[in-house]
């Protein structure tokens, strides 16, 4: 990690706007835990070659960099749901980590993931999982949610001790719920308290 100002990257894809409203409420509650948030997104991935994009957005958060990983003190990793497992964008962004991973630049950083789908039984779950395994392939410390955030206990929408999720409904128009945004300004102070501590 540099020497300068710590911060939390919260990288996500999101294709509806759900996905990116969550990411909002991760850095909601790292900035609400004392520590900066760093918001960044990856390109769509074309599906007959690589895509070509401008290498600033049009909207939203900027593309993330292999610095941007390098640098963190902690990670949150957020994908809408495709079939069960993470959107292509996401893989392949991970899949080109490979420079940080031969150094061993992300061990021992916290990481916890978050996820949108469109129905309550979405693969939510093994979507979050998904996300995990190339976080533990680079040693990363994952992070879920504990039952002591009580909206697990009491949630009609989404929420898991994997990691905050959203059920956007089948038109992708469900507002994030209260409970849900708790959810994910949870995961964000617990990144950014226990990147801290791991700092001390």
């Amino acid at each position: 990690m540099s020497a300068a100002k710590p911060f939390v990257l919260v990288l996500y894809y999101s294709r509806f706007g759900a996905t990116a409203e969550m990411a909002h409420q991760v850095a909601r509650g790292v900035e609400e835990a004392g520590m900066e948030a760093r918001l960044r997104t990856v390109p769509a991935v074309s599906t007959v070659c690589e895509a070509v994009e401008d290498s600033i957005p049009d909207a939203g958060a900027p593309y993330a960099e292999l610095d941007d990983l390098r640098d963190c003190a902690a990670l949150a990793l957020g994908s809408p749901t495709r079939f069960g497992n993470m959107a292509a964008a996401v893989k392949y962004f991970l899949d080109g980590t490979s420079p940080l991973w031969l150094a061993g630049e992300l061990v021992g950083k916290p990481a916890g993931v978050f996820t949108s789908t469109s129905s309550l039984h979405g693969g939510q779950e093994t979507t979050l999982t998904s996300m995990m395994l190339p976080l533990l392939h680079h040693g990363m410390l994952l992070l879920g949610l504990p039952y002591s955030e009580t909206d697990l206990l009491h949630t009609d929408a989404g929420g898991t001790p994997y990691g905050p999720s959203h059920v956007a409904g089948i038109d992708n128009d469900n507002p994030v719920t209260d409970a849900e945004k708790r959810l994910c300004q949870a995961l964000g102070r617990r990144l950014a308290a226990t990147a801290a501590a791991l700092a001390d």
